[in-house]
């Protein structure tokens, strides 16, 4: 490990400067303007008015609710499959469980679409029940906007990082605790309420805690859905009028402290770390096979699980191959064609948005590995004080809302340097020194065509990449750390004692020794951020600059064959996933699941 050197500090203040800019100064923005009044005194009128108005109340507590269901049945999805496969071999387990993961692959904002057909008024289960002689008319399954949909597609989504969390948290106890308990009688109901459910809990609090925030926020699923009774879709209706009305701030602010509130509450009750045994267990526990029956039941539960799982990818798969028209009142598609995937290609907004996207995401996943390396070089090689702030401000994109932070952008693009004056401080120190010319300029939004989102020629290209980067940074972070930890100090200082430079070291030893664990993480941060829904959302307001996701919503509204070809790019988006996901895991190994774990 490194001396501690003035060099060391200065990047240390360097990185954290550059993430307090790009995380904590959006979010900064918007609490002030949730409490900022028509004459800048602070005011909590905003914020009351949330409580006040009945449809904003009723907002907040549907995302409350839908938060709160989410991360249930995401419980009861994740936990008994942990257990599972922590605790018990079967056949076809490795398969299976890299299977569990393939709900990742699809955003449910984009399975909403295949929702659509499935459970519509004259979709296949309508239409099925009919024929079936069990209902005489349609019955509306998406229910006044479907929030019963929007949590079943949210937790189909999110439960495969609440089981990596807790399968993480069932390797790490020590199975001599539970062997204790059982030579002294407890059964095996006792033992899991007694000794590892207690001991998993920290596992469980950090996958919920992502779970119930991401679900809490979630905009595009409720969007897609046209459940408009949400915080955040009333956040996305009210993003055009931030420059005339606070509204939208202080739905945005609540939403934050709510979230806030929620997890030190939660951390309080459920995320307390366990008693010293619940420490790395120091010697594997025999695993027993499931023989049999026994064997083949696991593994067909397992099956039709992921079948189950998988029937919003289904659906959209099926709305991309059918013809325009031809499911409806049917249980599939009575015509199918491939035209759609040629035109989620070359439709001029489809190609558009995905020539936006492969821009956007190598521009972000490029920023994000640099800066990721060297956060992750200062928290593994040097002993600055102050790198625990640096740990922290890299991991915290995992539990601020996307939907803030996306708003957050919005603010930082109406407030100076991107527009109006700039700050009376400043233009204090700068006015006796520099020309009338240079003053006027700088007391003009001089940052202005850099980052403009709700302007009449608006340019969002540059805020949102740094979005893009901001919100994926923990991936490579966490791919780099993990490398440089496995690689060790020796080799880096074999290299410094024959005389080669940081840069020489950084360039011919640490990038060769940590390049699969660094792929991996780039792999999964470009992925994920062509599929990133809340920044492009609310970023791209001119269809010139859509993203994909942003594209995909827009032809899902539109009638005729706009549902089919979204439906496509969302098929394109789970081929790209999935094969980044099997690069990813190529590259990294078991060590992948660390990148999904809070």
């Amino acid at each position: 490990m490194d001396r501690t050197t003035p060099g060391q500090y200065a990047r240390l203040a360097l990185l954290l400067a550059i993430l307090a800019a790009a995380l904590l100064y959006p979010i900064w923005l918007t609490v002030k303007g949730a409490f900022r009044g028509t004459d800048d005194a602070f005011t909590l009128h905003h914020v009351g008015m949330v409580f006040a108005d009945p449809v904003l109340r009723g907002g907040l507590v549907n995302a409350l609710i839908i938060a709160a269901s989410t991360t249930l049945l995401s419980a009861i999805i994740g936990l008994p499959l942990a257990m599972l496969f922590a605790r018990r071999e079967f056949p076809g387990k490795t398969l299976l469980g890299a299977l569990l993961l393939v709900p990742l692959i699809l955003p449910p904002f984009v399975g909403a679409i295949g929702i659509r057909y499935l459970l519509g008024r004259f979709g296949t289960l309508n239409t099925a029940l009919i024929d079936l002689g069990l209902l005489d008319a349609p019955v509306d399954f998406l229910g006044r906007g479907g929030l019963p949909a929007v949590v079943l597609l949210e937790a189909l989504h999110l439960y495969p990082i609440l089981y990596l969390n807790v399968l993480a948290a069932l390797a790490n106890i020590d199975p001599a605790m539970e062997e204790a308990g059982e030579n002294l009688g407890a059964g095996a109901w006792t033992r899991f309420r007694r000794i590892t459910l207690p001991l998993m809990r920290p596992g469980f609090f950090a996958g919920g805690t992502i779970v119930f925030i991401w679900s809490f926020t979630e905009l595009g699923t409720p969007l897609m859905l046209e459940f408009n009774q949400v915080t955040p879709v009333q956040i996305f209706n009210g993003i055009k009028e931030m420059e005339v009305s606070r509204q939208p701030y202080a739905l945005t602010a609540v939403m934050l402290f709510a979230a806030a509130v929620l997890y030190l509450l939660g951390k309080h009750l459920f995320g307390r770390a366990a008693a010293a045994g619940a420490a790395k267990a120091s010697i594997r526990a025999e695993i027993p096979r499931l023989r049999g029956f026994a064997g083949l039941g696991a593994s067909a539960g397992v099956v039709l699980f992921i079948a189950i799982a998988a029937i919003p990818h289904l659906g959209v798969i099926l709305a991309s191959l059918a013809v325009d028209g031809s499911w409806y009142r049917s249980l599939l598609p009575r015509a199918f064609t491939l035209s759609h995937f040629g035109e989620a290609l070359t439709h001029p907004m489809a190609a558009g948005s995905i020539r936006n996207s492969l821009f956007l995401s190598l521009c972000a996943v490029a920023a994000s590995v640099v800066v990721g390396v060297a956060v992750a070089r200062t928290l593994t090689r040097t002993r600055v004080r102050g790198r625990f702030l640096l740990d922290a401000l890299s991991m915290l994109p995992l539990a601020v809302p996307g939907l803030v932070l996306a708003f957050g952008f919005v603010s930082m693009s109406l407030a100076w340097p991107f527009s109006g004056a700039m700050p009376a401080w400043l233009a204090s120190l700068v006015g006796p020194v520099l020309p009338a010319a240079s003053i006027a300029w700088l007391d003009d939004g001089p940052l202005k065509p850099l980052g403009d989102i709700l302007g009449a020629d608006p340019n969002p290209i540059p805020l949102l990449i740094i979005a893009y980067a901001v919100r994926r940074l923990p991936y490579v972070v966490r791919a780099a750390v993990a490398g440089l930890e496995q690689t060790g100090v020796a080799v880096e200082e074999a290299a410094a004692n024959l005389g080669a430079s940081r840069w020489t070291r950084l360039r011919r030893v640490v990038l060769p020794l940590i390049l699969a664990n660094l792929v991996g993480g780039a792999i999964l941060a470009f992925s994920f951020s062509m599929l990133e829904v809340s920044d492009s959302l609310i970023l791209a307001q001119r269809s010139r600059d859509y993203p994909i996701t942003k594209a995909i919503y827009t032809l899902a509204e539109r009638l005729g064959d706009g549902p089919a070809i979204a439906s496509a790019m969302g098929v394109w988006g789970m081929a790209l996933l999935t094969l980044a996901l099997l690069a990813a895991t190529m590259a990294m190994g078991r060590r992948l699941g660390a990148l999904f774990r809070a």
